[in-house]
């Protein structure tokens, strides 16, 4: 009877324990459909493609903008989580890093312990502005040590040389005045036969038969000729310019302090980013330059619109 028993009670706990794995899956099934809309629901829409993204990126799988944006501690405006720079109050917004250096910092430091850079900026000592950044943002000038090493070692590079080279060519014929007119042309031209001859009469005098007078070859233009040499001139620093082109580089100071490094004195420039494709007087005006950009030359006349000139 015992033996009946345990058996009967084998066969009413066993179909129970087969049947627990199939009372469950439905609990399971409940669970991930849960976890599922959690998921959806606290998934991120690309506020510039509309793509669906996982609660934590930072920027969109699809198009590859940020998500999300923060406000400048200063004027409030919205800036991207990655920015160190305001381009609306034109300030530095990090506190964790030098802005001349890019060392860390832990936010209270009167100085960075790396460069020695107060955190109240530094003013230049050429035209007296105040700047948070390595190099002036008003003429350009080196303002820490690392900077002025930067500079001193760019510009004993060859390539810098054949750009300093051109930039003198360019202004060279910056300054030329061009004939205005062919009467101007002509007049030239009559000027060089008076003096062939003055010279020849002089020569004469002292005894000389045959005297040969150097020919003097002018080097004036015309307007034509003198906007077709300048042209090319701009398309020659252009290219080299291209050379001197920003490393690649995940800091935003670094960035900055090269470019400004390789600008060039002698010739009006413009910083045009890969940020924004905006055009900046530096890229000192610009939020995130670490993605790059290049010098254009913009020339004494140009009428092109830098954006953080306009504040």
């Amino acid at each position: 009877m015992m033996n009946e028993d345990n058996t009967q009670v084998e066969r009413t706990q066993r179909p129970a324990e087969r049947q627990m794995p199939e009372l469950e899956k439905p609990q399971e099934e409940q669970q991930s459909a849960q976890q599922f809309v959690q998921k959806q629901q606290a998934a991120v829409e690309c506020p510039y493609c509309g793509a669906t993204n996982d609660a934590e990126a930072t920027f969109c799988a699809s198009c590859g903008k940020p998500l999300h944006t923060v406000l400048c501690p200063h004027c409030g405006s919205e800036i991207d989580p990655d920015a160190d720079y305001c381009e609306i109050c034109h300030r530095y917004v990090r506190t964790d890093v030098c802005s001349f250096c890019g060392n860390h910092l832990n936010g209270n430091e009167a100085y960075c312990p790396e460069c020695g850079s107060p955190r109240g900026g530094l003013v230049c000592p050429v035209c007296r502005t105040l700047n948070n950044f390595a190099f002036c943002k008003q003429c350009g000038t080196p303002l820490t040590q690392e900077a002025k090493n930067m500079v001193a070692e760019l510009q004993d590079s060859p390539v810098y040389q054949e750009l300093m080279d051109t930039i003198t060519e360019y202004n060279a014929l910056d300054e030329m005045v061009p004939y205005k007119s062919e009467r101007d042309v002509v007049r030239d031209q009559m000027n060089n036969q008076l003096r062939e001859r003055v010279l020849t009469l002089l020569a004469k005098d002292k005894g000389e038969a045959n005297p040969v007078i150097p020919v003097v070859r002018t080097k004036r233009l015309t307007k034509e000729e003198l906007v077709e040499k300048k042209s090319e001139k701009i398309k020659n620093l252009s290219a080299i310019l291209d050379k001197l082109a920003l490393p690649e580089s995940t800091s935003p100071v670094q960035a900055r302090n090269y470019a400004m490094a390789s600008k060039p004195a002698g010739v009006r420039l413009a910083w045009v980013c890969n940020y924004k494709h905006a055009m900046h007087s530096s890229p000192c005006g610009c939020a995130k330059p670490q993605l790059g950009g290049k010098w254009v030359v913009l020339g004494k006349t140009s009428s092109a619109e830098i954006k953080d000139d306009n504040k």
